[in-house]
């Protein structure tokens, strides 16, 4: 709690001067949640269609490449980008029998590293990639499975992630592009060796930063940059407001997309597999409102007055989700994920009608 207090105090100087300048100030929260990140994705591709911009980013696990997608992408626009999350998931059939996301999911070692260099140059794979139809995008994760099964993996007892550090994100951020942009731009990781939580500016953040951003334990290994381990902030700090604070400025409007806090995550388990995501998601649902709830109750308000220095207006999903959504909300099949953007869309628009003012 005092660590958290030191934190929060930090933006003092700065909140106290909202309102002082005639544009209001608007900052983005994007927390920590996967497969359900494109929920995010769909609703900021909706800030996108509106004309809604942002001063200040800030950024936690999954979060973090939702905002990276806004806001540099490599390739296409970022409306293009956000959707390109879709592919992220498994055709319908292909999950249902196997119920893994090998495309995210990645084996380790050096082997497999070799292995996925070899395989991306594919030219079947490469060929059915580009094909956006139904069939062809079935036939490209069913290839694609087949050189995951195939691959070698490196994993032992001695190991100390089960995955190898997500691969594809050079191939989907340019983070040259990243110290040039208009807003504000934090991410956020652990520092093991230090024992204390790192926030990354724009100027800071590269692919090392990303990847020890989302080093999930268990799932990932910690990640070592100069010499320090680094493992997922999310997972200690799923709302990343400390990046509120870095930059002095005033802030009059906080938007926050929490995919997390929200009680619909926890369920009964469909399967074993299903209960070891719930042993994850479960204490993150509780870390995430504590984190809004400290924030709005404590660390927002004005000392001297018991006024809150800034509005903080919190994207409700749970408004736009029926009870079939919420029973697959976690599935990385590729339906699921395309519906979850769409509502995100639709939260979006109606969002930004009900708070343009503020925005």
């Amino acid at each position: 709690m005092l660590l958290m207090f030191s934190i929060y105090s930090q933006g003092d100087a700065a909140m106290a001067t909202r309102g002082k300048t005639g544009k209001k100030s608007v900052a983005l929260v994007l927390g920590g949640g996967a497969p359900n990140a494109t929920l995010m994705a769909g609703t900021l591709e909706a800030f996108i269609e509106q004309g809604i911009e942002f001063d200040v980013i800030s950024t936690a696990g999954a979060g973090a490449l939702v905002g990276l997608l806004y806001v540099a992408p490599r390739a296409d626009d970022a409306r293009s980008a956000l959707r390109m999350l879709i592919e992220t998931g498994v055709d319908d059939t292909l999950y249902a029998l196997f119920p893994v996301n090998f495309k995210v999911f990645n084996k380790p070692g050096a082997l497999a590293d070799l292995w996925r260099a070899m395989a991306r140059g594919n030219p079947v794979l490469s060929h059915l990639q580009k094909d956006r139809s139904a069939l062809g995008r079935a036939m490209a994760d069913w290839t694609e499975l087949m050189l995951a099964s195939w691959c070698p993996s490196g994993l032992t007892c001695a190991s100390t992630g089960l995955c190898a550090h997500v691969p594809f994100i050079d191939d989907l951020v340019d983070f040259s592009k990243l110290a040039a942009i208009g807003p504000e731009f934090y991410l956020n990781a652990y520092n093991l060796s230090r024992r204390a939580m790192r926030c990354w500016s724009k100027e800071e953040i590269g692919q090392d930063q990303f990847l020890a951003a989302l080093s999930f334990p268990f799932l990932y290994p910690p990640y070592q940059i100069d010499g320090e381990y680094y493992i997922e902030g999310a997972a200690i700090d799923t709302l990343n407001f400390k990046g509120l604070f870095q930059t002095g400025r005033s802030i009059d409007t906080v938007v926050v997309f929490d995919v997390l806090g929200c009680e619909r995550l926890m369920r009964p388990p469909t399967d074993l597999y299903d209960a070891w995501v719930q042993s994850i998601i479960t204490p993150l649902v509780e870390l995430a409102r504590d984190d809004l709830k400290l924030f709005e109750s404590r660390y927002n308000l004005d000392p001297q007055t018991g006024k809150p220095r800034c509005d903080v207006l919190r994207v409700n999903y749970d408004a736009y989700l029926s009870d079939r959504d919420c029973a697959s909300e976690l599935d990385w099949s590729r339906t699921n994920l395309a519906r979850l953007y769409d509502i995100g869309f639709k939260a979006g628009l109606e969002f930004c009608e009900q708070y343009r003012d503020a925005i």
